[in-house]
């Protein structure tokens, strides 16, 4: 079978005909992939700057924004049969038995670091044709979300951001007190650094939970993101035209930052407006810079005397991917095309590498490899 693949030793990307998977134990599903999102990590991973083959292979096959239809099961699978479309999690737990997240079933909180990644780390992606994956690990999606579920996998991000958010503020009870039928987060601010996917999923997720939420970004060359952002309810800041101090005086009190840009300088930046009792979520991974000067001095005293956290948050338990299947049928029935625009083109398996390359521009570009589901 066809499948995309980097040579990390080699520096080479290239399509490779990859041996077709089976199932070897009867807890498992065989999937036809349709759908495999392009994310900064896999051309990151394009570009050597990490990526690991599962031992004894030369190359890893990337991807692991999934989308995919099963087409078989093990004896033992119950929650999946054959004609379902599901979406499969990203990381698997470390061997360590003193791992307590792993053992409870918490990889995205692996205390070790040994824990293995599809498309990422030490395990093949899912940017081929076929894939085998155990029924633990794979989530099914309502067909009606067959345009848009390839999503799922970077709104986890948000999904697992927010959840801490609320844990983190059970700190202030009389704040989670809303009027019945309101939102948790009605009558507080939020600010979105990025209008990427996972910027524009993030904002989706905080304006369902009734956050005033503001998108500050660049605008880019692809696309009307400023008025995808207004189409959901939120404000989109034109990171060209207005400064940090100026968008922090606009919104007022900033309960919450989501950062989703993995820029440091602007991170650091924004940090500095952020409000009493409130939180700074980092999600993003910078590239290796220069570095960036910061008042640490100004950070710490804020921290102290506002009452501020500060925390980052990698990857999605499989609780976060149910959610995030959940929100993309809210998202789908309340933005339409707010949610289908942030897919800006689906590209043959074939035309992977100008498309992991960045000569395709957009919003999110995914790859289609299996075509409609029948």
């Amino acid at each position: 079978m066809k499948a995309a693949a980097v040579f990390p030793t080699e520096h080479r990307f290239d399509l490779v005909d990859h041996p077709e998977p089976h199932l070897s134990s009867a807890s498992e599903v065989k999937m036809r992939m349709l759908d495999v999102g392009i994310c900064g990590t896999d051309k990151e991973i394009v570009n050597f700057q990490y990526g690991t083959p599962p031992p004894g292979s030369p190359y890893l096959i990337i991807g692991h924004e999934s989308l995919g239809e099963v087409v078989e099961t093990g004896k033992d699978v119950t929650k999946l049969k054959p004609g379902d479309l599901a979406v499969a999690t990203v990381r698997r737990p470390c061997d360590v038995a003193g791992c307590a997240a792993c053992r409870a079933g918490r990889p995205d909180f692996c205390y070790t670091m040994q824990y293995t990644e599809r498309g990422i780390l030490k395990r093949h992606g899912y940017m081929t044709e076929w894939t085998v994956e155990d029924a633990a690990y794979v989530n099914p999606v309502p067909r009606s979300l067959r345009d848009v579920a390839v999503l799922v996998e970077p709104l986890t991000i948000a999904e697992k951001a927010v959840e801490q958010l609320w844990e983190v503020q059970r700190r202030l009870p009389w704040a989670l007190a809303v009027k019945p039928g309101e939102p948790p987060g009605a009558g507080r601010n939020a600010l979105v650094l990025g209008a990427g996917p996972v910027g524009l999923l993030g904002a989706m997720k905080l304006v369902m939970e009734g956050f005033d939420t503001t998108v500050y970004s660049r605008t880019g060359r692809v696309g009307d993101v400023a008025g995808l952002v207004h189409g959901i309810g939120a404000k989109f800041v034109h990171a060209e035209t207005t400064g940090v101090a100026a968008l922090a005086a606009q919104i007022g009190n900033i309960d919450v930052v989501y950062e989703a840009v993995g820029a440091s300088s602007l991170a650091f930046e924004a940090i500095r407006y952020l409000g009493v009792n409130g939180v700074f979520i980092f999600t993003g991974v910078p590239g290796r810079k220069g570095p960036v000067p910061v008042d640490t001095d100004q950070l710490m005293r804020d921290h102290v005397l506002k009452n501020q956290i500060v925390f980052g948050t990698v990857n999605a338990s499989a609780d976060h991917f149910r959610r995030a299947i959940a929100d993309i049928g809210a998202f789908a029935q309340r933005w339409p095309r707010a949610l289908s625009g942030i897919i800006s083109h689906r590209i043959p398996l074939e035309q992977a590498a100008a498309a992991l390359s960045g000569r395709v521009e957009g919003i999110k570009n995914v790859i289609a490899i299996g075509g409609p589901a029948e």
